[in-house]
C-alpha cells in the first residue's frame, strides 16, 4: 500500500525539494567528523504543537545553573533545607520506584509525583498552567508532540545544558529540545519504537499460530497483509483484530516522511493522496471489514476492553507495554511480536523540564538529571517498557537482556532494539503538525467511534475543519 511507504512527491506537487533532517524532523546540519560519530539506533519523534500557549506566555527566565549528577543519586542541591518537590507526568513513565530510591538517597527533599492519566490531559494543563503563570509543577514532563510548540516560549524553561550530561542522549533527542541559542530545555526521557502487541490465547482461538517468531513471520510485510490477516481472524473469532481505527492511522501516517507539512514549514494540509488514502485504508479495514473494535483509544471502554478479550492485536511502543499491563491486569495470553507492518514506526517520547516558576531550581535539575540518567532509565524500562533514549542504557547488555513476563516473558529489550534499527522514516513534525492531525483523527472517530457519519461525509467535515485553521 503506497500510501504508508512515504509522503508527497515534492516534483509532482510542485513543492520544495526535501533536505536532510535529523529522526526527530528537525533540519540536519552538513556533516562533520564529529557528526558522523553516532548511535545507529536513529529515530522519528514527533515535533507536533501545542496550541493556544501563545496567549498570555511571557518569559519569566532565570538561569538555574548545574544540577547535581544523575548517576548516584545527584546532590539534591546544597542546601540542608527540607523541601517538596513536584514532578508531573502522565500515562506511565515507570517512576514510581524511582521517586522513592531519590528519597531515600536525599532525606531532606519529599517528592510527590503528579500522574494525569492521559497525555491529553497533561498538556491541557501545562497549556492552561503556563498561560496562568503560577501551578506549575516543579519538573513537568512533555511529550515531543508538544515540543515545536513550546521551543517559542522557552523563556518559561530553565536551562538544563550541563557538562555532567554532555553526549548522554542521542544526538537528534537533545537537538529537538535546544534553541537557536544553545538552551537546553528538557532532557530525554523515553523513545517510542512501536512493535506488535497481541493476544495468543485469541490467536490460538481463531486458528493462528502463537509463538511470538511465527506471529513475527506471519505479519511481516506492508499494512495490506496486517490487514489481510486480520481478516481470516475475524472470520474465526468474536473479536476485532485492532483496537481502534485512530491507533492504527496513528500508526501508519508516522511512517510517511511530510503528512502534513513540508521540511520549511510549508503547510500541506489534508487533500492529497498520501493522507486521504490511508484515511480510505484505514476506514474501509475498520468498518467494511469489521476488523476495528470501534473504540476510542483512552476512553473508559477502551481501558475496559482489555479486560474482555475485544480484540487481539494493537500498535505496541514500548511504554504501551505498561499501559496494557495496567488495564489487562489478571489476564492471560499477551505477548508481543518483533514485527511491525511496513518495517518500523515510532510513536512518542518525552522530556522533563524544569520550568522557571520553581522555587527550587537547583535541586530540580538535579533530580531531573537523576531520572533520566542511563540506570534509571533502565529500571523505568523494566517497570513499565519506557525504552531508552540514552546511548548508554540502548548500549547496555542489561537492556538487551531484559523480559517482561507479563508479555510471557517476551524479550522486551532486544525485540525493542530491533524495532528501534528497523525505523528508516523520518517524518516532519512542525507546530502545525497536532493541529492539522487533528482533523483526521476526528473524522476517524465520527465514523469508528461515534458512528455519526459515513467516510465520505467525515472526511468533508475534516477538510472544513483543516480550513477553518486559516493556515493557507
Amino acid at each position: 500500500m503506497a500510501a504508508a511507504k512515504g509522503g508527497i512527491d515534492p516534483t509532482a506537487e510542485g513543492l520544495p525539494p526535501r533536505r536532510a533532517r535529523h529522526p526527530d524532523g528537525t533540519e540536519a546540519v552538513p556533516e562533520t567528523k564529529e557528526s558522523d560519530v553516532r548511535s545507529t539506533r536513529t529515530w522519528l519523534g514527533l515535533t507536533a504543537g501545542m496550541a493556544g500557549v501563545a496567549l498570555a506566555l511571557t518569559g519569566c527566565a532565570s538561569d538555574a545553573g548545574d544540577g547535581g549528577d544523575g548517576g548516584d543519586g545527584g546532590s539534591g542541591g546544597s542546601s540542608d533545607e527540607k523541601i517538596t518537590l513536584t514532578v508531573a507526568t502522565f500515562n506511565e513513565f515507570g517512576y514510581e520506584e524511582l521517586v522513592k530510591e531519590y528519597m531515600e538517597l536525599n532525606p531532606n527533599i519529599t517528592v510527590e509525583h503528579k500522574k494525569a492519566a492521559t497525555a491529553d490531559e497533561a498538556r491541557d494543563n501545562l497549556n492552561t498552567r503556563l498561560a496562568a503563570g503560577s501551578g506549575l509543577s516543579d519538573i513537568e514532563a512533555l511529550e515531543v508532540d508538544w515540543l515545536a510548540e513550546l521551543m517559542q516560549y522557552s523563556d518559561n524553561f530553565n536551562d538544563l545544558s550541563s557538562a555532567e550530561v554532555d553526549g548522554r542522549w542521542l544526538d537528534w533527542k537533545t537537538e529537538a529540545a535546544t534553541t537557536a541559542d544553545g538552551k537546553l530545555i528538557g532532557y530525554g526521557t523515553d523513545i517510542g519504537p512501536e512493535a506488535i502487541c497481541y493476544r495468543a490465547d485469541l490467536f490460538e482461538a481463531a486458528g493462528l499460530p502463537t509463538d511470538r517468531a511465527e506471529v513475527a513471520t506471519l505479519l511481516e510485510g506492508d499494512w495490506d497483509r496486517y490487514f489481510e490477516v486480520g481478516k481470516e481472524f475475524v472470520a474465526n473469532s468474536d473479536a476485532a483484530w485492532f483496537d481502534s481505527a485512530g491507533a492504527t492511522y496513528q500508526a501508519m501516517i508516522n511512517q510517511v516522511e511530510n503528512a502534513y507539512e513540508e521540511d520549511d514549514g510549508t503547510v500541506i494540509g489534508i487533500e492529497h493522496a498520501t493522507v486521504k488514502d490511508i484515511y480510505d485504508d484505514v476506514l474501509t479495514a475498520s468498518v467494511d471489514d469489521e476488523l476495528s473494535a470501534g473504540l476510542g483509544q483512552w476512553s473508559d471502554d477502551w481501558n475496559a476492553a482489555f479486560q474482555n478479550g475485544a480484540f487481539a492485536t494493537m500498535a505496541c511502543p514500548g511504554w504501551m507495554l505498561g499501559i496494557i499491563e495496567g488495564n489487562a491486569a489478571g489476564v492471560e495470553g499477551w505477548d508481543i511480536a518483533d514485527v511491525f507492518p511496513g518495517g518500523g514506526g515510532n510513536w512518542g517520547g518525552s522530556y522533563l523540564t524544569v520550568p522557571t516558576h520553581t522555587e527550587h531550581p537547583e535541586e530540580a535539575i538535579a533530580l531531573a538529571q537523576w531520572l533520566t540518567a542511563p540506570e534509571q532509565q533502565i529500571k523505568a524500562f523494566k517497570s513499565k517498557g519506557t525504552f531508552p533514549s540514552q546511548i548508554e542504557a540502548q548500549e547496555s547488555d542489561e537492556l538487551l537482556s531484559t523480559t517482561n513476563a507479563f508479555f510471557n516473558d517476551a524479550p522486551t529489550g532486544e525485540i525493542l532494539v530491533n524495532r528501534a534499527e528497523a525505523v528508516t522514516a523520518t517524518p516532519f513534525k512542525g507546530p502545525n503538525y497536532f493541529a492539522i492531525h487533528q482533523t483526521v483523527a476526528d473524522a476517524l472517530t465520527r465514523v469508528d467511534v461515534d458512528e455519526t457519519d459515513d467516510a465520505n461525509s467525515s472526511w468533508d467535515k475534516a477538510v472544513q475543519a483543516f480550513k477553518d485553521l486559516g493556515l493557507e
